[in-house]
C-alpha cells in the first residue's frame, strides 16, 4: 500500500509500506478520506514532540471496516467508520472527572500512532476501549465523516463558553475551523453571527458559503468599532478566535459586552504564547476567558449526528478533494489559505 510518512521537518515521503494487519482489541481500516488542517501543516514544518518519525501522519479519519483483530467485538467488515484523533486514557483523574479533552495520558492518530494518510490503517485497540470509533449515519459521505473531527472540536469550544440562544457571536478566523464556529454558533440558536479576518480573499470565499451576519475585514476597518456599532454600542456575548493570534486575542476583550466569554480556541505559537489581559476590563464586566482543548469521543460521535440531521452542513466546506500522491499540493493549499476545507481520499 501507499503511505505518506512524515521523516523530518520539510521531508514528507510517498512511500510503499506492507500491508498492516489488525492485532487484540484492533480495527484494520480502508482510509477513504482523511482530511488536511493546519495542524498537518505545522508538523510538515517543524516535526511534534510527540513525533518519533518515521510517522504515517493524518488524524481526520473516515473509513471503511476491512477485519477485526479478536476481541474487536462488533464490527464487521464493511462497517461505515469514523475514528477520533485525541485519545484519552480513560483512567486518569480528568477522564473520571469527565473531562477527557485535558487527559493527562492522551495520545494521538497520526502523532503516536500510524494516521491515515494511506490506504489502509490500524485503529489501536485502546482508541476502541473510550468507544472513539464511530458508525458513520446513513446518508453522510465518508468526505463529510473526516469533517466530524474538526467540528467536534468546535463542539467543546462553544460549550465551554456556553453559546446560545440569542447570542451575538463574533468568530476571529474564516478557515474552514471558523466556518464550522458559525455554523454551530446558528445551530445553537445565537442572533447573529460575525466573521472577521484579516485577509479579505480568504473572508469572501469564507462568507460566500456560510453567510455570516456581517464579514468584517479587519485587514481594511476597525473590529471593534464595527462590532460596537452593529450591536447598539453593547458588544459581543461570545468571541472565539478561530486562529492562532495573540492579536486576536486581545482585540476580542475590547468588543465584549458584560458577561461575556472569550474562546481563547486557537492556540498560539510556542514562542509567542503570552498576550495582554486588562484584568480591570475583565473584572468590571464580568467576562470570561475560556481555553479548549480538542475534542472527546463523545464529542466525535454529536459531530457526526449534526451532520447527518444536516444541522451543520458540511460538504460544501469541502473545497478540494485530492488522491494520496498530491499531499503536497494539499498541504500548500492549506499553508495560502487558498481553500476551505481539503480532504485526501487515498
Amino acid at each position: 500500500m501507499k503511505v505518506a510518512r512524515f521523516h523530518a521537518p520539510g521531508d514528507i515521503r510517498l512511500e510503499d509500506a506492507p500491508e498492516p494487519e489488525p492485532g487484540p482489541g484492533e480495527l484494520k481500516i480502508r482510509v477513504r478520506n482523511c482530511s488536511a488542517c493546519g495542524t498537518d501543516v505545522k508538523i510538515s514544518r517543524f516535526g511534534h514532540h510527540h513525533i518519533v518519525p518515521p510517522r504515517v501522519m493524518g488524524h481526520e479519519i473516515a473509513g471503511e471496516v476491512v477485519a477485526a483483530g479478536p476481541g474487536a467485538d462488533g464490527w464487521a467488515p464493511g462497517d461505515r467508520v469514523q475514528v477520533i484523533a485525541a485519545i484519552p486514557c480513560g483512567d486518569c483523574a480528568e477522564c473520571r472527572r469527565g473531562r477527557m479533552t485535558v487527559c493527562a495520558a492522551q495520545e494521538s492518530m497520526g502523532y503516536h500512532y500510524d494516521g491515515a494518510f494511506a490506504q489502509y490503517m490500524i485503529v489501536p485497540a485502546k482508541v476502541l476501549a473510550v468507544n472513539g470509533v464511530n458508525r458513520v449515519p446513513d446518508g453522510v459521505s465518508f468526505a463529510e465523516a473526516s469533517v466530524a473531527e474538526p467540528l467536534a472540536c468546535v463542539l467543546n469550544g462553544q460549550e465551554l463558553a456556553r453559546v446560545g440562544e440569542g447570542d451575538d457571536v463574533v468568530v476571529f478566523g474564516s478557515g474552514p475551523v471558523g466556518c464550522l464556529h458559525v455554523r454551530v454558533a446558528r445551530a445553537r440558536g445565537a442572533a447573529r453571527v460575525f466573521l472577521v479576518e484579516v485577509n479579505a480573499e480568504r473572508l469572501e470565499r469564507a462568507a460566500a458559503v456560510v453567510k455570516p451576519d456581517a464579514a468584517i475585514d479587519a485587514g481594511a476597518s476597525d473590529a471593534v468599532a464595527e462590532v460596537l456599532d452593529r450591536t447598539g454600542g453593547r458588544g459581543a456575548d461570545v468571541a472565539i478566535t478561530a486562529a492562532a493570534s495573540g492579536a486576536a486575542q486581545e482585540t476580542a476583550q475590547r468588543l465584549m459586552a458584560p458577561g461575556g466569554r472569550i474562546s481563547l480556541f486557537g492556540g498560539l505559537p510556542k514562542d509567542a504564547p503570552v498576550i495582554s489581559v486588562d484584568a480591570n476590563r475583565v473584572h468590571y464586566r464580568e467576562l470570561s476567558l475560556v481555553g479548549a482543548n480538542g475534542s472527546s469521543p463523545a464529542h466525535n460521535a454529536r459531530a457526526l449526528e449534526l451532520i447527518g440531521s444536516g444541522a451543520v452542513p458540511v460538504d460544501d466546506l469541502i473545497t478540494h478533494r485530492l488522491p494520496l500522491g498530491d499531499l503536497h499540493e494539499a498541504l500548500d493549499l492549506v499553508t495560502r489559505g487558498a481553500a476551505i476545507k481539503v480532504t485526501i481520499e487515498p
